[in-house]
């Protein structure tokens, strides 16, 4: 029985290993891999940029604005005012966007915004469609430079996208910026210098009219951003990563809107590991598609949060084996997923967080880590399965 339980602890250690060793890889190879400047049209192609929106009164007219300014004549930009209650598609149409306004008490749900949205541009398809959420901002040249790249290789394209914390946020809203950042710009810069495709983030997303038109979005589902993903690396068309084109938006400052937003993402994402990590590494291994494998290792990351935690239990369990047992393997591999997370978050921080978060503060991320328990435990007995809208300041 004794020997069992040996081999049940080396066994979960050994598959804790993989995501370990993806995020180490991904974050050395961001701070020390080469440059790789995704190549991008000559021409300009049409484009028409997507906005889904519900209920966001309080931003819209200034994310259609910076939207505006960095169109060409003959580009759009069309607001899906998604089961308004406000006044969403009115000052939308004052900033200067075509509006379609949707309502259904059933089908609800960003899926199903951009999936009316679709239909309403196959009128007048654009080249490239690009997919800006209702409370994001762009960077400078952000349209121009992710409709270039998709138009050159043919492929989904993913803006870096980024979460601020507001000015006044206490070192829990930092520390969630800090782990925003390693997901979202260390991971997938490390994999887009190797080469590799990396996950879509719902925001700051460009297609070819083409690859849109057919996808399938009239869906609940909570991340549906990582399942478009999914689904088109599944066929032949995994997503380039565009560092040097930028979207970002800020943390709601309320505690319920934050917690909203962990839970669908966090939930969304652990989903997704379940149902599709087996499915593309089945499918890398039948095709021999490296994308697909890369994606599939990609995925199995958990979060940051989730992973630090899973490995410190992993150790303080192989440590009361080696205490109790004489269990030495278990404590060594433990010792050495301990370290390899501890190097990763490290370097992560010291080469692209020194500017949200202190080195104190990120030593503090325990605490940051425990709050976040009763999700992760949510996520087991009751878990988020349909989309639900975070809950602005304004609100």
């Amino acid at each position: 029985m004794i020997l069992a339980l040996q081999y049940l602890l080396l066994l979960a250690l050994l598959l804790l290993t993989v995501p370990v060793v993806v995020l180490l890889v991904q974050v050395m190879v961001a701070r020390f891999g080469r440059a790789h400047l995704s190549p991008g049209s000559q021409r300009r192609p049409g484009i028409a940029v997507l906005v889904p929106a519900h209920n966001e009164a309080a931003g819209i007219a200034e994310v259609v604005r910076g939207i505006r300014d960095q169109l060409l004549p003959g580009d759009r930009v069309l607001v899906v005012a998604d089961n308004c209650s406000d006044t969403t598609a009115v000052l939308a149409r004052s900033a200067g966007a075509e509006v379609s306004e949707r309502f259904h008490d059933a089908l609800r749900g960003k899926g199903y915004a951009l999936d009316h949205g679709i239909r309403q541009l196959s009128a007048q398809p654009p080249e490239v469609l690009i997919m800006v959420d209702a409370d994001c901002l762009l960077g400078k040249g952000a349209l121009d430079r992710i409709a270039r790249v998709c138009a050159h290789s043919g492929r989904p394209v993913q803006a870096l996208y980024l979460m601020h914390a507001p000015e006044s946020a206490g070192p829990m809203r930092r520390i969630a910026e800090f782990a925003w950042v390693v997901k979202n710009l260390v991971r997938p810069l490390g994999f887009q210098k190797l080469g590799q495709p990396c996950q879509l983030m719902g925001t700051g997303m460009a297609f070819t009219w083409e690859q849109i038109r057919s996808a399938e979005l009239a869906n609940g589902h909570i991340v549906e951003d990582m399942k478009l993903g999914v689904d088109l690396a599944g066929s032949g068309q995994a997503p380039l990563f565009c560092p040097d084109a930028m979207v970002y938006s800020f943390f709601p400052s309320s505690e319920s809107g934050a917690q909203t937003q962990r839970t669908r993402w966090e939930h969304g994402h652990l989903s997704v590991i379940m149902s599709y990590v087996p499915r593309l590494l089945a499918g890398a291994v039948k095709t021999g598609n490296g994308a697909l494998a890369a994606l599939a290792l990609d995925l199995c990351v958990p979060p940051l949060a989730l992973l630090v935690m899973l490995v410190v239990a992993g150790w303080c369990v192989a440590l009361l084996g080696a205490l109790l047992f004489a269990w030495s393997w278990p404590l060594a591999l433990a010792s050495v997923l301990l370290l390899a997370i501890g190097a990763s978050v490290m370097l992560a921080w010291s080469g692209f967080g020194r500017q949200v978060l202190s080195l104190g503060e990120l030593l503090s991320a325990f605490g940051y880590v425990a709050r976040k328990l009763p999700l992760y435990f949510k996520f087991l007995f009751n878990r988020q399965v349909e989309w639900v809208r975070s809950k602005r300041d304004s609100e």
